[in-house]
């Protein structure tokens, strides 16, 4: 066969779990992207979230992990819809940081005769390293070697610096790892007093509606010049992020993903490790609060690190 009819290798990466864990195993897929010339690329992950693999170019397809028939992967012996039997077995490799303590996911794989199935650790250990390195360091057993940890989704917009658009994600996974809300409420009119020229843009989602976050900002910011940027699909959020000048928010996905489109960023930081957890990027300054407690964390030395960081920036 010609080298000009010769397939492209195809390569099935799958990946649960939730935005920043995503976005912190991008450097791992761009590897298998470069390393494995010419290849065709898929994720098999959650709706939404693969997406910016797309979005990225390190992907050329998306399938949804979720369903009935995806979760008998899991049981051992269980019949699989033929589709997905064949499907699975049209990848050269398959790679896999699913949580599988049974075996009972390589087992199913082996049984349908995948061709080549690595699995690799789905937890990040703090203190071991960065998670980007953490998660591509499996890799290695493929003569593949991370040098660039840094997630890239989009570059930085032109219009950024333009624009001077400064976005707010007052939000995070867990209450621990968020400063008080009476701070963000305050933190709106600061900037409009302090940077006028600045265009303040509030980026809500689920989490921050379940727990009434977003209603009592929009209530506080209600007489301030402000976009809100409310349950945006993460592709059309991340090509809004490009745009901005500056990016406040904590250790969370929203963060990882301002920080991957190019976005200079400000993080809180409590309970979880910066040197672990820290997003990636080209301008990304970390406040952590005293005995890693956002409760410790007073208003005044918040906006000080906040202040200081968007005069360094020319805000």
């Amino acid at each position: 066969m010609s080298a000009a009819l010769k397939p492209r290798p195809r390569v099935l990466v799958i990946r649960g779990g939730a935005i920043g864990d995503f976005i912190l195993t991008l450097p791992a897929i761009r590897l298998l992207r470069e390393t494995i010339a010419g290849c065709h690329l898929e994720i098999l992950g959650y709706p939404g979230i693969c997406d910016l693999a797309v979005l990225a170019g390190m992907a050329d397809a998306t399938r949804s992990l979720e369903g009935r028939h995806m979760a008998l992967l899991f049981a051992p012996g269980a019949a699989i819809d033929p589709e997905l039997v064949s499907y699975l077995c049209s990848f050269n490799l398959v790679v896999s940081y699913l949580y599988d303590p049974d075996g009972f996911l390589r087992g199913n794989m082996e049984r349908l005769k995948v061709k080549t199935y690595l699995e690799l650790p789905h937890r990040v250990v703090e203190g071991a390293g960065h998670a980007t390195a953490q998660l591509a360091k499996p890799l290695e057993s493929l003569a593949m070697y991370l040098e660039d940890p840094a997630p890239r989704i989009l570059p930085h917009a032109a219009q950024a610096e333009a624009s001077r658009r400064i976005a707010v994600h007052p939000g995070s996974g867990s209450l621990r790892k968020t400063w008080a809300l009476a701070h963000w409420q305050r933190v709106g009119h600061e900037l409009q007093k302090q940077h006028p020229q600045a265009t303040l843009t509030l980026i809500t989602g689920e989490a921050e509606e379940e727990r009434g976050i977003t209603d009592q900002l929009v209530a506080a910011w209600a007489k301030l010049p402000h976009e809100h940027w409310q349950n945006l699909p993460l592709p059309q959020l991340a090509e809004r992020l490009a745009t901005c000048h500056a990016f406040l928010g904590h250790d969370s996905g929203i963060s990882h993903l301002a920080a991957a489109c190019g976005v200079p960023c400000h993080v809180f930081f409590g309970p979880t490790e910066p040197a672990t957890w820290q997003p990636q990027g080209s301008c990304v300054h970390v406040c952590r609060a005293a005995g890693n407690d956002m409760g410790t964390l007073e208003w005044e030395a918040g906006w000080a690190s906040l202040a200081s960081f968007l005069q360094g920036l020319g805000a």
